[in-house]
């Protein structure tokens, strides 16, 4: 165990214990009503990013600053803008095409007819909008990268350069055919299956797990 070890599980303890304290869960909830975008940029440009700290901890086997942390915090932030609305957009559209007869489901507020429905949609969601979030990631980062997380050799990368960084054979082969059916489905229906205010923060500590993906995913092609 390194010091790093330690300092990361202190901050992940530390933000559960602030949001599961009376007095701070209630600011919490208070700020997911009042300014959701805000609250789903800043869970996911924290989290996301202690995600990707700890992808690079598992690849290179210390705990390393990633180049251009600032950019892909930036990138997980409005990524967490997007998931905030289209949580809603595909519950909210599930559950109108069910009731249109277009999707099984089962009569009832019951365990099984609630897990059913959060299954479908969140299948749906990782169908049509996680596997092209998924690419969009893989393309900034990729961008990042050859950048060397410097805005002024970013905005000289060529196309093809991010492209060819990207490995979209690998892209494909691993986080479309294996993580989103595996991981994304089974953890965004757990994920469905919450209160409406908890999913947006439940998808930003599933990006940790993302880190964790993607840093074995590196450590074995390496």
């Amino acid at each position: 165990m390194r010091r790093g070890d330690f300092l990361w599980g202190a901050a992940l303890v530390g933000i559960v214990i602030f949001l599961i304290a009376p007095t701070t869960h209630e600011i919490f909830t208070a700020a997911n009503k009042s300014s959701p975008y805000m609250m789903g940029f800043i869970k996911f440009a924290i989290l996301a990013s202690m995600g990707e700290l700890l992808a690079v901890r598992i690849v290179t086997g210390d705990w390393k600053k990633p180049k251009g942390l600032m950019w892909r915090a930036l990138v997980w932030g409005l990524t967490g803008i997007l998931i905030t609305l289209m949580f809603p957009v595909f519950d909210a559209g599930a559950k109108a095409a069910a009731q249109m007869g277009y999707l099984p489901m089962i009569e009832g507020d019951g365990f099984a007819a609630r897990l059913l429905m959060a299954f479908i949609t969140s299948l749906l969601m990782n169908m049509f909008f996680g596997s092209s979030f998924m690419l969009y990631h893989r393309l900034t980062d990729s961008w990042i990268d050859v950048g060397g997380g410097k805005i002024s050799e970013m905005l000289k990368a060529r196309g093809s350069d991010v492209l060819e960084a990207a490995d979209l054979k690998g892209f494909v082969s691993f986080v479309i055919r294996k993580t989103i059916p595996i991981f994304w489905v089974p953890a965004h229906t757990v994920t469905f299956m919450l209160p409406p205010e908890y999913r947006v923060l439940m998808a930003a500590m599933l990006s940790i797990c993302l880190g964790v993906i993607l840093g074995f995913a590196k450590k074995n092609r390496k």
